[in-house]
């Protein structure tokens, strides 16, 4: 009995501290070949991470993963016979705030900050 409790409660503590990213986000990216100011809509259901990408790159889909104060997300870039993949990974700092690296798909790397507006 004090198991399934103690289980609950933690559940419980788990779901409390979790992280919802859902809303439009301000990012500064920083790379070898320069920098820019793209915008992310996020929308968070559980674990599950989708949305929009607004930027360089012009507009694009994105999928990911929030777990605890890890985020992952991605999408895809390019022409329609040139495509590459943009990977970014970070840290959730707060309930406005994140930063992580950003892989450019071959194009270079470079980290990135995100402000909740």
């Amino acid at each position: 009995m004090f198991k399934s409790i103690r289980n609950l409660l933690l559940f419980a503590l788990t779901v409390a501290l979790a992280h919802d990213v859902t809303g439009k986000w301000a990012f500064q990216v920083d790379t070898d070949a320069g920098s820019g100011s793209p915008t992310f809509v996020f929308k968070q259901i559980g674990e599950k991470l989708t949305g929009t990408y607004t930027g360089l790159f012009g507009t694009a889909e994105l999928t990911g993963t929030v777990k605890g104060d890890d985020i992952e997300f991605s999408f895809e870039a390019g022409t329609a016979d040139q495509k590459t993949k943009i990977v970014y990974k970070g840290k959730i700092e707060s309930a406005t705030r994140m930063k992580g690296s950003a892989d450019l798909g071959g194009m270079g790397s470079g980290t990135w900050s995100g402000t909740k507006q």
